[in-house]
């Protein structure tokens, strides 16, 4: 089993890079990288896996393909809803689809990519991104699929508008998101900026891979891209 990625001209390279921002709206002190996130897995004989890579480049003018792009509505707008302190998220629930996971830390290598789940399971949330409930996009990413197994994220497709996404956190507290949309996007036209920048409310992205299988490629072709905004915030339990 071989980790790595597919680059734009079809070579192969065992990781992604991931390049580095700064997040102006986080206060002074609390400024973080954002890296895209990166969950690919290149298959050797027998083996099957998900690729999830979020690629850089121009931002998509719109979704290859799209469940819902109308926000549910709010009873007020998420900004108006504050955000928590920080605190390292240790459980995903997602009970509309039957996700309960803990969560493991992804950080970055020596060689600037990257860290990947080793597995199907669990999730794994990005720690150069604001936790879960801070202000800023938080990132948790997982595979569809592992080793011809469903992964943590394989239904995550079916995920509709409305639906509560709870982040338990390790200070007892959980902070629940609510799904605005669920997108799909071709990995040539993945929506860097939708995803990744500086937004002014406590944001949530669910990120695995979807779309039909390229064998060839070795990848499969499109994204699935959850974005949620805080609801709530109470003890967990």
């Amino acid at each position: 089993m071989v980790l790595g990625v597919l680059t734009a001209d079809g070579t192969s390279r065992d990781r992604p890079t991931a390049p580095e921002r700064n997040r102006p709206l986080l206060s002074p002190g609390r400024r973080r990288s954002v890296v895209l996130v990166a969950l690919a897995l290149v298959v050797t004989v027998a083996t099957g896996g998900c690729s999830g890579e979020a690629r850089v480049g121009p931002t998509a003018s719109a979704p290859a393909s799209v469940q819902s792009d109308t926000p549910p509505p709010s009873a007020e707008p998420a900004a108006a809803r504050g955000v928590m302190a920080a605190s390292a998220p240790v459980r995903l629930r997602i009970p509309s689809i039957g996700v309960d996971s803990d969560l493991m830390a992804l950080g970055l290598l020596d060689d600037g990519s990257l860290e990947v789940p080793p597995e199907g399971f669990p999730a794994g949330w990005y720690t150069g991104a604001p936790t879960p409930g801070e202000l800023g996009p938080a990132i948790i990413a997982g595979h569809v699929d592992w080793n011809g197994r469903p992964g943590v994220f394989s239904a995550l497709r079916k995920l509709e508008p409305g639906a509560d996404v709870t982040v338990e956190r390790q200070d007892g507290s959980a902070a629940v998101f609510r799904v605005q949309s669920v997108q799909q996007f071709q990995k040539d036209a993945f929506p860097t900026d939708a995803v990744y920048a500086d937004i002014d409310h406590a944001g949530l992205r669910l990120i695995t891979c979807g779309g039909g299988f390229d064998a060839a490629a070795h990848s499969y072709r499109d994204n699935i891209v959850v974005f949620a905004d805080l609801l709530d915030a109470h003890d967990a339990g």
